[in-house]
């Protein structure tokens, strides 16, 4: 060589990056997917149409139904781990791949208490972790029955009271509220055929939300709690922190959310839903054992996303901070409504707020649909609520200036 100088020898191996397969092919696919980009993690991804938002970006893309045994083993072939972006693989089929020596993350073990309703109830009973009175229902007679034993000094009757299918349910769906033994509602249910839990409905002051990670090895890191704003059923925003959330309550609320990752054996992020009820006290709600829709904060507003931590927890990678970037970060879904050019709307949001930070998920635009999101953060919560609503809202069509 020139100048006498000498090639360096070439390496002695090849290196290598996991292939973490994941099955669905959603909005949280497509951004977990995005987290482990930078990182050089491969992903493999069975999704059930091409169209689906993360197939749209994987290189990788098996199409096929999450349902089949045999898909899953095929479609498993050449992964060395395999993760989720919904609840809804049968657990035997979860149990049959482990079986064939496939590490599955969060195990079935651990996934049923998101996929089954029910289980996660008497689990929760058994480790004293608070939530609202409830049991299985046979009937509508047997809600009825159900209500009575809720019925207060009063002289209130117990009702109303929340109905939950076991399995599947989401976003509001397979969710009925009763207002009485008379109510068209107390039926509807049971015609699908599958178990029925039944709950009080709480009269809480808000909803909160503890997001963790945790990785197979043990080590845990958990975000800060945040309040969740519903709209009929559907997540509308998340604030990050939760406003004028007492310490105690907000330590106590993650201390809860570890505790379930570590007795229930919880391998990548588990967010658990929480009502804050009027007195101060919490109860736990539902948990979802994948990235959620109140850690997508955690893209623009954290060290660390959760998107990112899942894909270390699930490898067994050391976790990333979780510690808030900025004073607060709100989150706002951008629903499909009755304007779907969302393209050209991006004019008018991006020059009234270079910070705002959009994220779309490929989605045909539908009314009620999710098809992105959008972050803003900054130091005057106000400001950021305002900047978040407006954006998320310009998006939907439901704001024109």
């Amino acid at each position: 060589m020139a100048g006498g100088a000498l090639r360096p020898a070439p390496y002695p191996g090849t290196v290598t990056f996991p292939v973490v397969g994941m099955v669905g092919g959603g909005q949280l696919a497509r951004m977990t997917h995005e987290a482990g980009i930078p990182l050089g993690i491969r992903f493999k991804l069975l999704s059930a149409t091409p169209q689906d938002s993360a197939a749209q970006v994987a290189g990788d893309v098996v199409v096929g139904d999450h349902r089949d045994l045999d898909t899953l083993r095929r479609f498993a072939e050449g992964c060395d781990v395999i993760t989720f972006d919904h609840e809804h693989v049968p657990t035997e089929h979860l149990r049959a791949l482990e079986a064939d020596g496939i590490p599955v993350r969060p195990g079935p073990d651990a996934l049923v208490h998101a996929q089954d309703k029910g289980v996660m109830r008497a689990r929760l009973a058994e480790l004293g972790v608070p939530a609202p009175r409830n049991r299985i229902v046979t009937g509508p007679d047997d809600v009825a029955a159900f209500a009575a034993e809720g019925a207060g000094e009063d002289g209130g009757d117990g009702f109303p009271v929340v109905l939950k299918t076991v399995r599947g349910g989401y976003d509001g769906k397979g969710v009925w509220i009763v207002r009485g033994a008379d109510d068209p509602n107390a039926a509807e249910p049971f015609k699908a055929g599958v178990p029925v839990l039944a709950e009080e409905k709480v009269d809480f002051a808000r909803e909160l939300a503890a997001n963790v990670v945790r990785s197979p090895h043990g080590q845990a890191v958990t975000y800060p709690v945040v309040e969740s704003i519903q709209v009929d059923g559907v997540c509308d925003t998340v604030i990050a922190p939760a406003p004028e959330l007492p310490e105690n309550a907000a330590v106590r609320a993650q201390e809860i959310a570890l505790r379930i990752a570590h007795e229930l054996g919880v391998v990548g992020h588990l967010a658990v839903e929480l009502f804050e009820t009027k007195d101060g006290g919490l109860l736990v709600n539902e948990l979802a054992m994948r990235p959620h829709n109140s850690g997508h904060w955690t893209q623009d507003g954290a060290v660390t996303s959760q998107f990112a931590n899942h894909v270390r927890a699930v490898l067994d990678l050391p976790l990333g901070d979780p510690r808030c970037r900025e004073r607060w970060t709100v989150m706002a879904n951008v629903l499909g409504g009755d304007y779907p050019d969302m393209y050209a709307a991006y004019l008018h949001c991006m020059a009234r707020d270079p910070q705002l930070k959009i994220h779309m998920y490929g989605k045909d635009v539908k009314p009620g649909r999710k098809v992105g999101h959008v972050n803003v953060y900054g130091d005057d919560l106000a400001d950021v609520r305002e900047r978040a609503a407006h954006a998320a809202g310009y998006l939907r069509g439901t704001i024109v200036e």
